[in-house]
């Protein structure tokens, strides 16, 4: 039982890093629109195709249920929502698995 839970843990391990760039470069995506950078560039192009899916289906659905397409007053909240969703996701899922992982070893 130990290696299953210490293949646990090592997901847990990754997945928390995973998160917590993912979560990084939300934000130094969001930081590039205040500047207006070169969209040809190939960092904003990366950037801007790993974050925009999961903003754009965040934005839809606070249009379809809110109405206000992803902004309050001109400002963009889907980058904040997403982050919290990715913070919950860390608190809750990476610790559930590090606990069961804990206790099988």
């Amino acid at each position: 039982m130990f290696l299953i839970g210490n293949f646990l843990e090592s997901v847990a391990v990754v997945l928390d890093s995973v998160i917590e760039i993912y979560i990084w470069i939300i934000i130094i995506r969001s930081l590039l629109t205040w500047v207006n950078p070169d969209p040809n560039n190939p960092i904003v192009t990366f950037l801007a195709s790993i974050t925009d899916p999961v903003m754009f289906r965040v934005r839809f659905y606070l249009d379809k249920y809110t109405g206000f397409g992803g902004g309050f007053g001109g400002i963009d909240i889907s980058p904040i929502i997403v982050i919290l969703l990715l913070i919950f996701a860390q608190n809750f899922v990476v610790k559930s698995i590090y606990g069961i992982a804990l206790r099988l070893q």
